[in-house]
């Protein structure tokens, strides 16, 4: 297996800064961090959602105070449409 040292490490960022350029370097090291941090949620199982203390949960725990249930409250199916016209 070949060993991979600090100079074709070195090759391979200018090649992706020549191509890229340094303006979409930080978007793509974003996209590249989400992207891990999803894959290694789905693989260990782990979900932000189902976590106790995250946003999302808090906010569907606080949605039905009541047994009533509402159109609001049931789940809606279909296509997002926008009203706003380009």
């Amino acid at each position: 297996m070949p060993n991979i040292g600090p100079l074709e490490i070195a090759i391979v960022l200018i090649i992706v800064l020549i191509i890229f350029g340094p303006k979409r370097l930080p978007e793509l090291g974003r996209s590249m961090g989400r992207g891990i941090r999803e894959f290694r949620s789905s693989v260990t199982g782990k979900n932000r959602e189902d976590s106790p203390g995250s946003p999302e949960s808090r906010e569907l725990a606080g949605s039905s105070t009541s047994g009533d249930t509402t159109p609001e409250d049931e789940p809606v199916q279909g296509e997002v449409v926008s009203d706003k016209k380009s």
